[in-house]
């Protein structure tokens, strides 16, 4: 057997039955071996970057990584933006990247380049097999790797010689290294501190932000009156249909500050201390202020849910059925007249369908989304975990093939759709149920609201134009139908509802383009 179809096979034994890909020339044989392998299924992508994000919100749903099969050290390049993503997320992917074959490499072709290096910057596991026999162990310990906690990238360099070579042999499944248990003194310490009437929050992400986790919280903080807040940007958020709901942490730094400043006690459950994104003038990186101590619950290798459910014991909040459960937000009214981004919020809160995933990288348009959609039926809700745009129109693709049968909902800002707009064209090939909403006000309006925080000069005519997004103004409608995904465009909050509605009803992709004023 080929080394292609062993790994193929030892992937899909494994549990990674769905492999993203832009292959080259190095990766034919894992091509070819596809059709010998059917219950892994290829999905090909015009872009690296599409194919890593991906692969990101595919695992964020199915719970179970991904593969991604890219094309030697640029092809890596071209997709480490959203490997990066993956990387903040805590999210398994296995990484497949071909290179040249090994008598090959020693003539520095045009394509050759040191791909661990390139891989060190996101990958926490690295192997590059040295045989063919060597390729299916290696593949089973890359899903084992990308599996342990905390999920993580592991990225497996596969020289095209070894992989047309024959002696491979499917190897079996190796097991992720288990979650570990929070030892009990550390639980009760924790709930002597929530219990001392001192002002105090939870900090929660990753594994906390499931249905399990909101509703130990919730139990916590109905008992000691706890806060309950949220990473910024969490990899998955499970939301609606009366959840308990955190709030989630600011982004900005200043109204971060604001939050945190009454705390005596933060404790960090599946999540970091609370850092400000960029560096600012005048302004703290480390946003916890010095009268607020930093304990440890549990961490991104320990059993968070456990601990939690323990943790709620400890305190002896019951059964916890209804305690702590919010009261259900009405949905806002069918909005009217003219179209702005608090406009689109309310339709949405209006019309987000039972189950929705809702891909968000809306950025300043997007701030009203959260409150306008609690009042929404369950749905999930996937951010953007590194900062990296580009992720949007990838992870809802990845999600909407993970979770068939469920409306992916993918909120966008213009300037960063087109980082990744190739992802239609996938959306369109496998028939995806995807709609995509593009926020256009022809800026990039977020950087605008930079260029005043961090302290610079006032921008003249030559600034402004680098944040600018006229001349010519983006056409999505266009740009959309070019890839086979129906689109129209929204210039009123009527038009915007209708849209709406009937993307909702109607399978398949669609892409609506909703013209909006920049909130700066």
């Amino acid at each position: 057997m080929r080394g292609a179809e062993a790994l193929i096979r030892t992937l899909v034994a494994s549990g990674v039955d769905t492999c993203f890909m832009n292959p080259g020339t190095s990766e034919m044989h894992f091509v070819a071996s596809l059709d010998a392998v059917p219950e892994m299924r290829g999905v090909l992508c015009l872009f690296e970057g599409v194919a890593t994000g991906a692969a990101d919100g595919y695992a964020r749903m199915a719970g179970t990584p991904a593969s991604v099969l890219l094309h030697l050290g640029p092809g890596l390049g071209n997709g480490l933006a959203n490997l990066h993503n993956a990387r903040k997320g805590a999210v398994p992917v296995v990484n497949i990247v071909g290179d040249h074959a090994t008598t090959h490499q020693q003539y520095d072709s045009q394509l050759q380049s040191d791909i661990e290096t390139v891989a060190r910057n996101v990958s926490a596991w690295i192997s590059r097999p040295a045989s063919t026999a060597a390729i299916a162990p290696a593949a089973a310990a890359a899903v084992a790797a990308a599996m342990g906690l905390p999920g993580q990238v592991a990225t497996l360099i596969l020289p095209a010689d070894l992989s047309w070579g024959a002696g491979g042999e499917p190897a079996p499944p190796v097991a992720a290294t288990a979650p570990r248990l929070i030892d009990a003194d550390r639980v009760d310490e924790v709930a002597r501190i929530l219990c001392s009437g001192e002002p105090a929050a939870l900090f929660l992400g990753g594994r906390t932000l499931r249905e399990r986790g909101l509703r130990a919280v919730a139990r916590i903080a109905a008992a000691t009156g706890v806060q309950l807040l949220a990473e910024t940007f969490p990899a998955r958020l499970e939301r609606g249909g009366g959840l308990p709901e955190p709030t989630r942490l600011a982004y900005l730094a200043e109204f971060a500050e604001l939050q945190l400043q009454p705390l005596r006690h933060l404790v960090l459950v599946d999540a970091k201390a609370p850092v400000s994104f960029f560096a600012y003038p005048g302004r703290a990186s480390y946003l916890v202020p010095d009268t607020c101590s930093v304990h440890d619950l549990a961490g991104a290798v320990d059993d968070v849910e456990a601990a939690l459910d323990a943790l709620a014991d400890a305190i002896g909040t019951g059964d916890g059925s209804t305690r702590g459960a919010p009261a259900v937000t009405a949905r806002p009214d069918r909005p009217t007249g003219a179209l702005t981004a608090q406009a689109v919020a309310a339709a949405l809160g209006s019309l987000l369908p039972e189950g929705a995933i809702v891909s968000d990288e809306a950025q300043t348009s997007g701030i009203f989304n959260p409150a306008a959609t609690a009042g929404s039926p369950r749905h999930t809700w996937l951010c953007l975990t590194g900062g990296a745009i580009g992720q949007g129109l990838p992870v809802a693709t990845g999600a909407a093939i993970a979770a068939p049968g469920r409306r992916v909902v993918s909120l966008q800002a213009d300037g960063s759709a087109m980082y990744t707009i190739q992802a239609l064209w996938t959306q369109a090939r496998e028939g995806l149920d995807v709609t995509t909403v593009i926020y256009n006000n022809r800026s990039y309006s977020i950087l605008n609201m930079e260029l005043q925080r961090v302290g610079g000069e006032p921008g003249g005519a030559k600034a402004a134009s680098m944040l600018d997004l006229h001349h010519p103004d983006l056409d999505f409608v266009s740009l959309a139908r070019g890839m086979g995904v129906p689109a129209t465009r929204a210039q009123t909050a009527e038009q915007f509802v209708h849209q709406l509605e009937r993307s909702f009803s109607e399978p398949g992709p669609s892409l609506i383009e909703a013209i909006v004023p920049p909130l700066l």
